[in-house]
């Protein structure tokens, strides 16, 4: 559901290169400090677009990003506007209920130069509520994909 006050912003990809242009456009548009979460079923693009928002932040190259489905969290370090950004890659599919999730520490990890993206954020209550936005990545068929950012 979109709010008054929510912006929403629609991008299409027809391949994972193009996906990865989609997040180097995106990284213009997000700003710290933000709490994202990545929607998208197994195989989407969730990573994939993050690649593309690491390297415009000169914070990875687009190979250096994977997912964090084992480790949970990858961390970047980079620059947006001329001045430092962390970039937070979060992947919760594996936990299994709010004290899991609350040993991760979000609340520490969002600080006034921090983005962060979690892929699977939506399973928790607690982080629909603290989310600045969501970004829901929709499989078109093939390697077309539809790419909704809704930022609050």
């Amino acid at each position: 559901m979109m709010t008054a006050t929510a912006k929403t912003h629609t991008f299409t990809s027809e391949s994972g290169a193009g996906t990865v242009e989609v997040g180097r456009e995106l990284a213009a548009i997000l700003h710290p400090p933000q709490l994202l979460l990545l929607e998208g079923d197994l195989g989407a693009g969730k990573t994939t677009l993050v690649k593309g928002i690491a390297a415009a932040l000169n914070a990875a190259e687009p190979e250096e990003v994977t997912s964090p489905t084992f480790t949970l969290l990858h961390e970047f370090e980079g620059s947006w506007k001329g001045k430092k950004v962390r970039l937070l890659h979060l992947d919760v599919y594996r936990l299994e209920g709010e004290r899991q999730l609350e040993t991760l520490g979000i609340e520490e990890l969002v600080t006034d130069e921090a983005l962060v993206l979690v892929e699977w954020g939506n399973k928790f209550p607690s982080l629909v509520k603290r989310a600045t936005g969501d970004i829901r990545i929709e499989s078109c068929g093939g390697d077309k994909r539809k790419i909704t950012v809704e930022l609050k």
